[in-house]
């Protein structure tokens, strides 16, 4: 996590240059190997991320019972539990000691998450209005948007627009890789739901893999975590 990062800070622009070779030149994508790689680090913490998906069940539960300010809440805390994940998983891919609260550090990126999570959500239902097949262009697209918003510290409007592009210039792979997670956490659903608290935390991991792969961390050194 950047140093200096704070909840209500709208995050930098970065030099849209950093991704042009990625976006020009394009990329392989291996769904199989990624799974493989998120399932070993799922398994790496897997009493944490399951006590962590737990905590965002229970706040989501809690909010769903407070009609429209629920949804608006939930908008607004679930994007930042969310991050939490990608935090915990990108501190492990640089060998750093990873404590339970750090789960929760997506909240000093709150202001670019919940605009990233409020204007995707508009705009993939405008998608789904429109003969569906737009809404989940979109969905696939904005894969990459929470984990760029982390790893750059990035506004939320580059965010969007920069996952859009690189996704798109792989779209169907990346596709393939969404219904491979789809299936995973359908498989969660039939197993009395209780499957979901190891399927949500391993997609999550499944997709900080690709992200790896794919995009590459932004740094070298240490998250900082402060």
């Amino acid at each position: 996590m950047k140093q200096g990062a704070q909840p209500f800070d709208f995050g930098r622009k970065v030099d849209p240059k950093t991704f042009d070779k990625l976006i020009n030149e394009g990329y392989e994508v291996d769904p199989s190997k990624y799974l493989k790689e998120g399932w070993e680090i799922f398994k790496s913490r897997a009493g944490e991320f399951i006590v962590f998906t737990v905590i965002i069940a229970v706040v989501t539960a809690l909010f769903s019972k407070i009609n429209f300010i629920g949804s608006l809440a939930t908008t607004a805390v679930v994007p930042p539990l969310y991050a939490g994940f990608i935090i915990v998983v990108f501190m492990l891919f640089k060998g750093q000691e990873v404590q339970f609260g750090d789960f929760f550090k997506g909240f000093n990126y709150f202001l670019p998450l919940f605009l990233a999570s409020l204007v995707m959500s508009i705009l993939i239902t405008l998608g789904m209005i429109l003969l569906i097949l737009p809404g989940i262009y979109l969905i696939v697209s904005y894969m990459f948007v929470s984990l760029l918003i982390v790893d750059y510290h990035m506004e939320f409007w580059q965010a969007m627009e920069t996952s859009r592009k690189i996704v798109t210039k792989n779209w169907f792979s990346l596709f393939v890789l969404f219904l491979v997670l789809v299936v995973v956490n359908l498989l969660g659903l039939l197993a009395l739901g209780i499957g979901l608290l190891v399927t949500m935390p391993l997609s999550v991991c499944t997709i900080c893999v690709a992200y790896r792969d794919i995009v590459g961390l932004s740094e070298e050194g240490e998250l900082t975590t402060q």
